[in-house]
C-alpha cells in the first residue's frame, strides 16, 4: 500500500533532511518544476545521497524527472543508478506509437540495467487524457497513474475546481485500472491545503471510489492521507464478520446470503479480502 506521495524538491538540502521525519509511504524527489533550470544538474547529481536520506525511515522514494527528451533519458538513468523504485514522467505526450511517443519509446532508451524500474505517468494536457488508456498499458513498467491537477487546469485555461477535475481523473482512473496498476489522486487539487474539511472529504470519495492513495506538496496532509486510505477499524471487523458468515453459506452450499440485512455473493466477498489484505499488509509494516 502506497496511500501518501509526498513531493520533495531535489535541489531543497533543507526540505530532504527532514522529509523522512514527515511519515510519508513514499517521497517524491522533484527534478522538474520545483526544481530552477539552473539548479536541474546539481540536483540529478545529488540524487544517490538524496534517495538515502529521504528513504532512511523506510519510505519508498521515487524520482520526478524532467519532460524534455535530453533530460529525460538523464533525469531517469540517474535515478536508476540512485537506487530509486521508480520514476514519475510527466507529459506523455498524445499521439500513441509515433516514433516520439515517450511511454513507447521511454521504457527502452535506457541502459539495459536500468530498464527494471517501474515508470508512473502524470498525464498533464486535454489529449493525454484520451490516450490514457494506451498510456498506461504501453509498457510492462508502468505501476501507477495521475491526473495532474494544475497543469491540466493551466493547458485548458482553466479554474482548478473539484468540478472542472472530476471527469478527467475519473476517466485517468478507469485507464488505470483497466490496465490493472495504480491510480493515485484526489478529486480535487492538492495546492489547496489549508482547507482541512475539503481535504479529508476528498480523500473519503477518493476512497470509496477506489483510488489506492494520493500525491501531495505539503507534509500536513500526509497524516489525512494515511489516514484516509487506511481500511476503517469498523470496516475491518464488519469484513471479517462477512467471510465468517461466506464460511457458512458455503457449509450449506449456497454462494449468495443475507448479511445484515442485505444480499452478498462473490463480487462482495472479494471486496472484504482486499480490504483484510491491506489491513494486514498495514498491521505488518514495522512501526515509526
Amino acid at each position: 500500500m502506497i496511500r501518501s506521495l509526498l513531493f520533495v524538491p531535489a535541489s531543497s538540502e533543507r526540505y530532504i533532511a527532514k522529509a523522512h521525519e514527515r511519515g510519508a509511504d513514499a517521497i517524491i524527489l522533484d527534478l522538474e518544476d520545483s526544481v530552477l533550470p539552473r539548479e536541474k544538474q546539481a540536483a540529478r547529481v545529488r540524487l544517490p545521497q538524496s534517495v538515502r536520506t529521504v528513504g532512511q525511515a523506510g519510505a519508498k522514494v521515487f524520482v520526478r524527472v524532467n519532460s524534455e527528451e535530453e533530460r529525460l533519458t538523464l533525469d531517469v538513468s540517474a535515478a536508476c543508478r540512485a537506487g530509486a523504485l521508480a520514476s514519475f514522467c510527466p507529459k506523455p505526450g498524445t499521439q500513441p506509437w509515433s516514433p516520439g511517443w515517450q511511454p513507447f519509446w521511454m521504457p527502452w532508451k535506457v541502459k539495459p540495467g536500468e530498464r527494471q524500474r517501474p515508470l508512473s505517468w502524470a498525464i498533464e494536457d486535454p489529449g493525454a487524457v484520451f490516450e490514457a488508456r494506451a498510456i498506461a498499458g504501453a509498457s510492462p513498467r508502468v505501476f501507477a497513474m495521475a491526473c495532474a491537477s494544475e497543469d491540466l487546469s493551466a493547458a485548458m485555461n482553466a479554474d482548478p475546481s473539484p468540478e472542472f477535475l472530476r471527469f478527467p481523473k475519473l476517466m485517468v482512473h478507469f485507464a488505470a485500472k483497466a490496465a490493472g496498476v495504480r491510480s493515485f489522486g484526489l478529486l480535487r487539487s492538492v495546492a489547496d491545503f489549508n482547507d482541512r474539511d475539503a481535504v479529508v472529504k476528498a480523500i473519503e470519495e477518493a476512497r470509496s471510489l477506489g483510488f489506492d492513495g494520493s500525491t501531495c506538496i505539503h507534509p500536513s496532509l500526509v497524516p489525512l492521507l494515511n489516514e484516509g486510505f487506511s481500511p476503517p477499524a469498523e470496516q475491518v471487523e464488519k469484513a471479517r464478520r462477512l467471510l465468517a458468515a461466506f464460511e457458512e453459506a458455503k457449509k450449506q452450499g449456497t454462494g449468495a446470503f443475507l448479511f445484515e440485512g442485505r444480499m452478498a455473493d462473490e463480487p462482495v466477498v472479494q471486496r472484504a479480502r482486499s480490504l483484510l489484505a491491506q489491513h494486514e499488509q498495514l498491521q505488518r509494516r514495522p512501526k515509526p
